[in-house]
């Protein structure tokens, strides 16, 4: 008697490309209007497609949120992850200010989508957020003191200077608007994020090198 393989069958080219073209299309209606603000029928259009024939691939609006917050979560994890223990702490640091500020410039979409969650409460990502999240964290905030007990960089809390590195980054996607208006047309351009990447790297690298006596 043969048994019934559980694994699901393979996508076809088509049904991916479908997929990724819904995935895109709620990504701008997700994160322009939040996830409670959008509605399938507004997903559906944006891709250019019926709402029966979107129906056949995410069943709930819920479904296509929940995929981007998944996907979104391990792109935003992945500069943290490159922070290297057997670097120099001051060039691991200046490259992941560097990295954190080309996905503010290259994802402000993914990073309002992002932001816009958490100011809800976080309800359908919590569980990311105390389990990947957190322990990725921990792990670098680990590295981090070892450097400090090393000498390498000043003693300070690890987690708030990775939560200030977060901040000061996210700023550009999350109010670039703000920023070029303030900026103004001579520097509101591209540059200003080579601006942004000159400033924060000195503020946190004079901030963290060991006095000298």
């Amino acid at each position: 008697m043969s048994s019934q393989s559980t694994v699901p069958p393979r996508r076809t080219r088509i049904q991916q490309e479908k997929r990724e073209l819904i995935l895109e299309a709620a990504l701008e209606v997700f994160s322009t209007h939040g996830f409670r603000g959008s509605t399938i029928d507004q997903i559906a259009d944006a891709a250019g497609m019926s709402k029966p024939n979107l129906l056949y691939y995410f069943r709930r609006k819920e479904d296509i949120y929940e995929t981007l917050m998944e996907r979104l979560l391990k792109t935003w994890l992945a500069p943290l992850r490159e922070l290297d223990d057997s670097g120099d702490p001051i060039a691991e640091i200046r490259g992941y200010i560097r990295r954190k500020l080309e996905m503010a410039r290259d994802f402000p979409r993914e990073s309002r989508l992002f932001a816009n969650e958490i100011l809800q409460g976080a309800p359908r990502i919590m569980p990311l957020l105390e389990g990947e999240l957190k322990e990725l964290v921990d792990e670098k905030a680990e590295i981090i003191k070892s450097w400090m007990r090393a000498g390498k960089i000043i003693q300070t809390d690890p987690w708030h200077l990775i939560f200030s590195i977060w901040a000061t980054t996210q700023h550009y996607a999350d109010f670039d608007v703000q920023v070029r208006a303030v900026l103004g047309p001579d520097r509101g351009g591209e540059g200003r994020f080579e601006d942004a990447a000159r400033f924060l790297e000195n503020l946190f690298v004079h901030g963290l090198a060991p006095h000298k006596d």
